[in-house]
This record gives C-alpha cells, sequence and structure tokens, in this order.
C-alpha cells in the first residue's frame, strides 16, 4: 500500500507502482493521501455518508489542500490547491533571520560560517516545538543568546498561514464550493502541530478541525486501515484495486460501448445519454458486457436491463442517460432513466463473479491478438449502422411527401437506396460510406425544397 499525492496524474501513479515493483514491494494499491487521512479517522467508512472534507497538509517543504466528496463509499478529489515551496522550513527561516537581525549577524558570517548557519536551524526547529507549550524561548548558539517569544512567533509565521488560506480558498473556489459547504476538516503534516496553523484554519473553516492523530502518521494510519480491509481482515468492506476488464453496453449493430475502462480505479462511475432508434418506441432493452473486444459477441455478458415505459416520442427524440457505478465492493449498480418522463430501472451485478484470473488474462490476450481486425470490424458495422438509420430516414422521408417528389427524383432515391442496400451486405467500408454519400447528393436538393416550403408556409401572413 503506497500513498501519493492527489494531485498526481495517471503516469506519476504508475511510476510509483513501477517503482514500488522495481523495490521488490508487492505494491497491492496506490491511495490518495488525502482518502488514507480521512480513513484514518473514519470518516468515508460508513457507507451512507455523504459528506465534504478538507484536508489541509501542511509538511516540512510542501503545503496542499484537497477537497473531497465521499458518498457511498466513493472517494472524489474535486479540487486541490497548494504550494510545493511552502511548509515548515519557511518557519525556521523566519527565525533564523529574526534572531540574526536581532544579533547583528551578518549574511557573509552565515555564509562563510556553515556550522553556525546549521546550528541556528536546529535550534530555530526547537523554538518552534517549544513555543507550542510555552510563552518564551531561550537558548545559545557559539557565542550568542538568543530568545523568541510566542508572539513574536506567530507574527514572523503568520505571512505563511495566510498564503495557506489563500490555496484553500482557491481550492473551494475549483470545486464551486463555499466554506459552508465543508462538513469536516483534517490536519495532516508535521507543521500542523503548530497552535497558530490550527487556529487560523478552524477560525477560516468556521468549525473544529481533527487533529488528535499524530499528524507525521495519519495518512499511513489510514494506508493500514485500507490494507487490513484488503487483506480481508475487515469482513464489513472490500475496497478492490482497479477494474481487471472493460464494462459497458451493447449498441446497435453488436458493438460495445465502454463505459468504465479497465484499469479504473475503484470506486468508479460514468454515465452517458443514448436513445431511441425507432418512432413510438416504448422501451429499450440495456445489454451490460465486460470484456475488451470490439463486438459484444466476443465478450462476456453479466446482465440484462430492461427500461419500459418510455413515452411514444419519435425516433432520436428520448434521452436515456445510463449510468454505471462500481462501488467500494465491486459491486455494479447499472441504472437507466429517460430524463424526459423520468421512467427509470436499475439492477446490481458483480463484473468479477466467477472469473479467474487466467480468464481473465486470456481476455485481455485475445483483445491485443485481435485488435487489428476489431478495429475494422467496428469500423464496417459502424459504417453499416449509419446506412441503415439513412434507409430508414430517406424511405419515411419519401412515404411522407410522395406527392411532392416527381417521378425522376423517386427513380434516382430509390436506385440508389438499393445500391446502399447493397453495399451495406456485400461492401466495404468505404464502399459502404460512398454509397451513403450517394443518396445524400441525391436526396438533398428535393429535401431543402421541402425544407423551404415549409418555413414559406409557416410564415404565411406574418410579418417579422
Amino acid at each position: 500500500m503506497i500513498t501519493v499525492p492527489a494531485y498526481f496524474n495517471d503516469a506519476q501513479r504508475q511510476a510509483t507502482r513501477d517503482a514500488g515493483k522495481l523495490a521488490g514491494l508487492d505494491v497491492l494499491r496506490i491511495v490518495n493521501e488525502p482518502t488514507a487521512a480521512s480513513l484514518a479517522y473514519g470518516i468515508g467508512l460508513n457507507k451512507d455518508e455523504t459528506k465534504t472534507i478538507a484536508v489541509y497538509d501542511l509538511g516540512g517543504g510542501t503545503f496542499d489542500v484537497s477537497i473531497l466528496r465521499i458518498a457511498g463509499g466513493i472517494f472524489e478529489v474535486l479540487s486541490t490547491n497548494g504550494d510545493t515551496y511552502l511548509g515548515g522550513d519557511d518557519f525556521d527561516r523566519a527565525i533564523v533571520n529574526y534572531w540574526t537581525e536581532k544579533r547583528g549577524i551578518a549574511n557573509e558570517v552565515l555564509q562563510s560560517d556553515k556550522k553556525l548557519l546549521q546550528e541556528l536551524r536546529l535550534l530555530a526547529e526547537k523554538a518552534k516545538i517549544n513555543l507550542s507549550t510555552n510563552e518564551l524561548f531561550k537558548g545559545r548558539v557559539a557565542s550568542y543568546e538568543v530568545e523568541l517569544s510566542k508572539m513574536d512567533f506567530e507574527k514572523l509565521i503568520l505571512p505563511f498561514i495566510e498564503k495557506t488560506i489563500n490555496c484553500c480558498n482557491n481550492a473551494l473556489k475549483d470545486a464551486e464550493l463555499s466554506i459552508k459547504d465543508i462538513d469536516e476538516v483534517i490536519m495532516v503534516g508535521g507543521s500542523t502541530r503548530v497552535p497558530s496553523v490550527k487556529k487560523l484554519v478552524a477560525d477560516y473553516f468556521g468549525k473544529p478541525v481533527h487533529d488528535s492523530l499524530n499528524p507525521d502518521e495519519v495518512v499511513a494510519l489510514g494506508a493500514a486501515v485500507q490494507a487490513d480491509i484488503l487483506a480481508g481482515n475487515n469482513k464489513d468492506l472490500l475496497l478492490l484495486d482497479i477494474t481487471p476488464l472493460s464494462l459497458g453496453i451493447e449498441t446497435m449493430g453488436g458493438l460495445m460501448d465502454m463505459l468504465i475502462p479497465r484499469n479504473s480505479k475503484i470506486p468508479s462511475k460514468a454515465s452517458r445519454q443514448y436513445t431511441t432508434q425507432k418512432d413510438a418506441q416504448s422501451g429499450i432493452r440495456i445489454s451490460v458486457y465486460q470484456g475488451e473486444r470490439d463486438l459484444v459477441k466476443d465478450n462476456r455478458k453479466l446482465a440484462e436491463l430492461n427500461l419500459t415505459g418510455i413515452p411514444g416520442m419519435p425516433a432520436g427524440m428520448p434521452k436515456v442517460e445510463v449510468s454505471f457505478l462500481v462501488n467500494a465492493d465491486g459491486i455494479l449498480l447499472v441504472k437507466a432513466k429517460e430524463l424526459r418522463s423520468g421512467v427509470e430501472q436499475s439492477i446490481e451485478v458483480k463484473p468479477q463473479y466467477g472469473l479467474t484470473d487466467e480468464e481473465v488474462e486470456k481476455m485481455l490476450f485475445d483483445s491485443v491478438t485481435n485488435a487489428k481486425d476489431d478495429i475494422q470490424i467496428r469500423a464496417l458495422v459502424e459504417a453499416q449502422t449509419e446506412a441503415t438509420q439513412i434507409v430508414d430516414t430517406t424511405q419515411k422521408f419519401m412515404q411522407k411527401n410522395s406527392e411532392l417528389l416527381s417521378k425522376e427524383e423517386k427513380d434516382k432515391t430509390e436506385k440508389a437506396i438499393a445500391e446502399l442496400q447493397t453495399m451495406m451486405e456485400k461492401g466495404t467500408k468505404d464502399q459502404i460510406h460512398a454509397a451513403i454519400e450517394n443518396l445524400n447528393e441525391i436526396s438533398r436538393p428535393y429535401a431543402e425544397r421541402m425544407m423551404d416550403q415549409a418555413i414559406v408556409t409557416a410564415l404565411k401572413g406574418k410579418s417579422i
């Protein structure tokens, strides 16, 4: 179990995973540090809770703040912000500068006497820790006696804390949230031990902060919680790493439309809108598949969902949103909803159930070895699907406007339709596209003429 900053992209996460493997580690999962910190405090373990949290991470040399939304066990990073050159080291340097000014120690002396500079830095760190519980710190370096009050220390570090608050403000703006939307604030990093840091952060968010755990260890503790879950010791939860195979649905022509790609982090969610193919279509069958091939017949069928009760509308008018949610238990929840009427159905399936590692590897191997053929087949099927829709639309148009078309226009169109239908059965992708373009060229002039007439009729007797 390795933790990484929330702002790491996929390449950085994979590089971290690879580095762990090179070091001889069995990397079970790459975990976001804010997610781990949340779990350390028990936030997110209750699947029924929905919370928005801010994780304030101030370390020795860097600062970052992450805004997370937790819903149904899913940790979604809404925004991150920070400063990679801001941290507790700045506090130490501010103290050293304060002492050198007070004691009149020139920069030239510090540059030439590295030992003195290092001793001042170590004493500054000691002072920082001491002033968390005391009002005054006194110390000695070489022949210099130095002191620092808690009030002066807080004045010295205030500009740095204000910078972190500004980052918090930017993170909220990026997440399109306000302070009142934050339910919990978690403190991470050794520099958050400073009382004035905790006070200013609590004042900014308007609520007490979580700081009862060791801020240096809270991320590691959260990672340990997830490792314990993965090891099976916590039977109430199961956190999986990634989806081993892609998840999608069957679309026209027997094609697989992928919604959640393989290697997606779990939990994961995705949605896409579809529509009907025929007029007054009252139902849609949604077949859920798992696999990497372009045709569903080469993939594994998981479930089937029938969305019925769709109000009668022309083809293409209904808006059916199909959403996939793979939760923390590895359960896939498929939901289909017609947005105009609100009709919806849902079903739960277990994507990984019954598949051995060898079967998964075989499916991946088949997808690679057949990739070229699959691409060509998909292109052909898509062309055939487009041709079918063009033929249906043109035939309906001709039936509706038959009396307005000349015999020559009808004959040319019917001939073009017949040629396209022949290409659909025997032709290549390029031949089908050429036949589609030919039919479009023939039908375009009279289609435009009909449109002009319809506009004239609609505007007749009206002033603009």
